[in-house]
Formats: C-alpha cells, sequence, structure tokens
C-alpha cells in the first residue's frame, strides 16, 4: 500500500480523517531528487499525469431547481455552466508539472418519474422528440453515464428512448446487466452505446470506465426481461480486460444504493483506481466546503474522498455526492507513469450548484434554460393550476413517515386504489376487491398538502411511477399474513420502502417481536378476523387492490404465483379519480375521514 495509514470507520479499514485531509492538502509519498531526466520521467514517486474526475449521481429529473425551497440552487441549466467552468479549472488551477485532463461521469438514476418527466412524455407523445433530460445532458457532453435502478422504472423501452435521445453519442455503461431479452437495448448494446466499460483517452493517456448497477434492480424497479448478474466478478472481468489492454487508470462509476456498499465491494476488488458511487445521496465533505441551505445541518458520512482498501492493500478514493444537481463532485488525482494514484489535489471537494445571487453562482447555460428547464416549467405550472378538489385538513405524504406508519395521505392513496379497483373490475371480468396495498416507496418527494386546494400537480407529485392499479386474485390469508410481516420488517423505526399503506382493514403489530412474529391481529373493515393473536383464521382466500409494481413481486412482496390484472388506470389517475368523482371524494378531503395522525389501521402495540 501507498503511504496511506489507515483507521476505522463502520467496520473496515477506512482513511482517518485527519489523514484523508492531508492527502486531500497535497501531502505526497517520498520523493528523492533524480540525476537526469529519464530517471525524473521514469520516477514512481513523481505524478505525471493530472485526471480530475467531474461527476454527480441521482440527477432524478430535477430540471428546474433543487426543489422545495431551494429554487436558488440546482437546476440543470446552471449545473451545465459549474461544469464548463471545473472543466477550464481541471487545466488552470493545477500548477504542477504533468499533463491535465478531466472526464465527466454520472453514477446513475438519471431520470426519476415525477411532474418534470412528465413534460417529456407529454411531448414525446405527441411529437416524437426527445425526453428534455435527455437533451440536456447530452448538450452538457458526459464521458460516461452508469445505468441506476430508476432508469427502469418504467420499462426497458423508456430507457431504451431515453438513451436513443442523446443520438448516440453518449456511452451508458453496465458490467452486470444481461439486456438479451431486451431487443431494444441489446440492439444499442450490438450498436456500442451501452457496454460494461469503455476506454476514452484524454491528453494522450488511455482512462478506462466501468459500470454496475445493483443487485437489487428486480425488487425495486422493473426490468422485466433484463437479468441481473452478480457486481463483483462482473466488475473484476472488465477490469481485467481493461488491464489486457494496457489500460492502467481504471474508474469504476457504480449504482449500488449506498456508498457502504462500494466500501464493501472495494475490499474485494483489485486494480480499480477511483470509485464514484451513486444511489446513497451521503454527503461527504471537507472543512470549508460551501454547502447547499439545509446540508450544513447533515452529519456527513465521511470527508471527500472516503479512502478504502481494495483486496490488494491498495488505496481507493471512493467518492459521490448529494443528487438533485446541487453539487458538481470535483476529485482530482495526481498518477505516476505506472498508473498509481499518488495525491489528492487539495482543490478536490463538491461544487455548490447556485444562481448567479449567491456569492458562488452561476448563469444558468443559455441553450438548455430555453430548451429544457423553460418548457418544463411551463408544463409543471399548467398542472399546479389545475385544482381538482379542497382539503380541509394537512395531508402527510413526507417520506420518512409514509415509510414507517399510517399517514392519512398514505390511507387516501390506498383508498384510492380501492375505489378504483372496484369501479373498474365488472370491465375485467375481476372480482371487487376486500383490501388494498400502497407501498410507501411508491409515494414519493416527501409532499405535505396544507389545508386548502388540492392540485394535479400534488397527485403527480406523490404518485409519479408508471404503476398501474391492479386486482390480485386469490390471496390467501397465509399470504397476506406473510406480506404484512415483510412490510413491517424494521417499523416503525427503519423507514422502508416496502413499507405498505392499507385500506379496507386494520392491523396490530409487535415491533419487538421477532421477524416473521410481528403481526398480531388483523381485520377487514366488514369485521371478517383473518389473524387473531398471531394467528391466520381459516377462511376464504382475499381479493387485493395494489400496483402492478407490488404484484410483480416489487419491494420483495411475497405474493408469489398469484393471478393479477392491470385494470388500465395508473395509480396517480386512480387517486385524481377518487378525489374528483361524485360517488369518490366530491372533491372534498375532510378531516372526519382523513384525520391526521391517521385513524388507527396500523397500531404498534
Amino acid at each position: 500500500m501507498r503511504g496511506i495509514a489507515t483507521g476505522t470507520l463502520p467496520g473496515r479499514r477506512i482513511l482517518s480523517v485527519f489523514v484523508a485531509a492531508a492527502l486531500v492538502a497535497g501531502l505526497m509519498l517520498t520523493a528523492a531528487p533524480q540525476a537526469d531526466a529519464k530517471k525524473k520521467k521514469d520516477n514512481p514517486n513523481r505524478v505525471s499525469y493530472w485526471l480530475t474526475v467531474l461527476h454527480n449521481n441521482d440527477g432524478e429529473s430535477r430540471l428546474i431547481d433543487a426543489g422545495g425551497d431551494l429554487t436558488d440552487f440546482g437546476g440543470v441549466a446552471r449545473f451545465a455552466t459549474k461544469v464548463k467552468e471545473l472543466r477550464k479549472d481541471a487545466v488552470r488551477q493545477i500548477k504542477s508539472s504533468g499533463k491535465k485532463a478531466s472526464v465527466l461521469i454520472s453514477s446513475g438514476d438519471n431520470f426519476l418519474a415525477g411532474p418534470e418527466l412528465n413534460a417529456s412524455f407529454v411531448r414525446n407523445e405527441a411529437t416524437g422528440e426527445p425526453y428534455y433530460d435527455s437533451i440536456a445532458l447530452s448538450m452538457i457532453g458526459y464521458d460516461a453515464m452508469t445505468i441506476g435502478n430508476h432508469e427502469f422504472d418504467f420499462g426497458p423501452d423508456v430507457l431504451a428512448e431515453f438513451i436513443d435521445g442523446f443520438g448516440g453519442d453518449t456511452p451508458f455503461l453496465s458490467a452486470n446487466l444481461d439486456l438479451s431479452g431486451e431487443p431494444r437495448l441489446q440492439a444499442l448494446e450490438d450498436d456500442g452505446v451501452i457496454s460494461g466499460s469503455i476506454i476514452t483517452k484524454k491528453k494522450g493517456e488511455e482512462v478506462g470506465i466501468v459500470g454496475a448497477t445493483t443487485e437489487l434492480l428486480p425488487t425495486i424497479s422493473s426490468p422485466r426481461n433484463v437479468e441481473v448478474e452478480a457486481v463483483l466478478p462482473a466488475v473484476q472481468a472488465e477490469v481485467a480486460a481493461l488491464k489486457a489492454e494496457g489500460v492502467d487508470k481504471i474508474i469504476l462509476s457504480s449504482h449500488l444504493q449506498g456508498i457502504n456498499s462500494e466500501l464493501e465491494l472495494i475490499e474485494s476488488l483489485t486494480d480499480v483506481d477511483v470509485v464514484i458511487a451513486g444511489g446513497g445521496d451521503e454527503l461527504l465533505t471537507n472543512p470549508g466546503d460551501l454547502l447547499v441551505p439545509g446540508d450544513d445541518t447533515v452529519t456527513p458520512f465521511g470527508p471527500y474522498p472516503v479512502i478504502v482498501e481494495d483486496a490488494d492493500g491498495e488505496s481507493v478514493p471512493v467518492v459521490t455526492t448529494p443528487g438533485n444537481y446541487k453539487y458538481v463532485g470535483k476529485l482530482t488525482v495526481g498518477f505516476n507513469s505506472d498508473g498509481e494514484v499518488l495525491r489528492v489535489h487539495r482543490f478536490s471537494g463538491l461544487e455548490r450548484v447556485a444562481a448567479k445571487n449567491q456569492r458562488d453562482g452561476v448563469k444558468p447555460d443559455n441553450k438548455i434554460q430555453k430548451q429544457v428547464v423553460e418548457p418544463v416549467a411551463e408544463s409543471i405550472q399548467a398542472l399546479a393550476e389545475n385544482v381538482i378538489g379542497q382539503t380541509a385538513v394537512t395531508l402527510n405524504g413526507q417520506t420518512s413517515q409514509v415509510r414507517t406508519r399510517e399517514t392519512n395521505a398514505g390511507n387516501l392513496i390506498a383508498d384510492s386504489l380501492l375505489w378504483q379497483a372496484r369501479k373498474v373490475a365488472g370491465d375485467f371480468g375481476v372480482p371487487q376487491p376486500e383490501i388494498s396495498l400502497q407501498n410507501g416507496g411508491g409515494i414519493r418527494n416527501d409532499l405535505v398538502v396544507p389545508a386548502g386546494p388540492i392540485t394535479e400537480l400534488d397527485t403527480f407529485t406523490w404518485l409519479p411511477f408508471s404503476n398501474f392499479t391492479a386486482v390480485v386474485e386469490g390471496v390467501e390469508r397465509t399470504t397476506l399474513k406473510a406480506i404484512l410481516e415483510h412490510v413491517v420488517t424494521h417499523a416503525p423505526t427503519v423507514a422502508q420502502g416496502k413499507f405498505a399503506q392499507i385500506g379496507g382493514f386494520r392491523y396490530t403489530y409487535n415491533p419487538a417481536a421477532a421477524v416473521g412474529s410481528k403481526v398480531r391481529n388483523v381485520t377487514l373493515d366488514n369485521g371478517t378476523v383473518i389473524v387473531s393473536n398471531g394467528n391466520v383464521v381459516a377462511g376464504p382466500a382475499l381479493t387485493v387492490a395494489t400496483i402492478d409494481f407490488l404484484a410483480r413481486g416489487g419491494d420483495g412482496y411475497p405474493f408469489g404465483p398469484v393471478v393479477f390484472t392491470p385494470v388500465g388506470v395508473s395509480y396517480q389517475q386512480a387517486l385524481a379519480n377518487y378525489i374528483t368523482a361524485p360517488d369518490g371524494l366530491n372533491g372534498q378531503v375532510t378531516a372526519a375521514d382523513y384525520p391526521e395522525g391517521g385513524e388507527g389501521r396500523i397500531v404498534p402495540e
């Protein structure tokens, strides 16, 4: 291992904060003077090549700004300008000798369902033009983009459409996805647009970039016939192939849902020089970094970069950024002539994306502002102006709440599925469902709607995915109990997307009981007892209204090999229909029907 001491952090050997600060400040290994130019050139302790890795992850279609009150931060047009500045800085700020170059990489979740992406879908359906995300990101000019889990939320064909919008100029990476079962994606792989790795030449030096996607993909998204392989062997095989071609500078850009997964992976990897993590939105920061408001109150995961040892004991810098185009990560590393990382430059760190009225602010890129941000903003404004109902009570859709406990917004959404499925069951030849299930992970964007108007935008913000209302027949009572045991595995202390908001029944559970034995009592709204004191009561199977994502086993729901029927209405439209219909809520959400704090549908004992 080259001159880097190690400390401890969450069970693995990681560079201590003191040593990390020293490394970022630019401390090098010892370097002896050389007698002649040739020896100087070959000196293994001398930096001969500086590479600035510009990176981001989890942009997730936050094209206008960072969301909420953060209107002066983020935004893909400002992000583009910041990247342009940093590309110049990669050459200008480094006064040391050696070649200087930069790459720009995204480590995944490059778009996400929601009102901003909906603007793309509406336009694409009407005109066939590319998605707004594709236009903006193509203009910025990435050297590589990793495929994340959210890229599959609308299925493989939408991902193919998104990639087509780049015109074949941007490589998309994932070493552990078998695309042979999806013709459109396989065609892109055949054309070299999608691959496990690429080699890009920067200032005369070859840099290899390898991509990887989380193994959780089948349970948290909708990859259909895409097969997901183990990350470690797939990545190591790509690295070996790059090494065999003489590439000695290798970056791994992986989307594994949390930086701890990357840190664990590195311990078994060799020959990777830099790792960019995606999917976790962790904050890595150093003293003096200028942060987006709110992030300055967050406890950082660690310094930028985190350093971890690989399987050979070599030290590997690992970086990531919070998402929503709030930051550009800037990691400048110095390689010797053998392709070994000697230094992390002191200028490395997070670069905030802010409006011009901030001290580090930038003007938005004019073309992206005009072609992307402004039309998307107009689309969202139209949704915001379409009032579809009134609520007399604050509706709580906070992410931390809908993933841990009953909320009145969760009840409203679950009830809309049940109402919609019952309305159209006869048209699809399926039984009337007795109950409904909606995973908290399908309720997005931390939205709380205060007493007052409910808009069409609110329904898209809460329910942005392409999930369709579905009816699942023949759900045995033991299966329902197994599903409920699954959703309360860590409730109410740990927020998980699998936690269910429910309609048509109530249940109690004991958080302190052993996993698989937590659910105590389950009773339908008509009084039928399904579970009593932890024991399933014999009786006929149930019919359940849910979303097709869960019916297929998404979020790990153990429905098993049951028959389910999508009924032609998205879950967003089901909510809008339920609120507006005369035989639904007739435009009025009352405190009596949906009290704050819920009504006791889900009760921890």
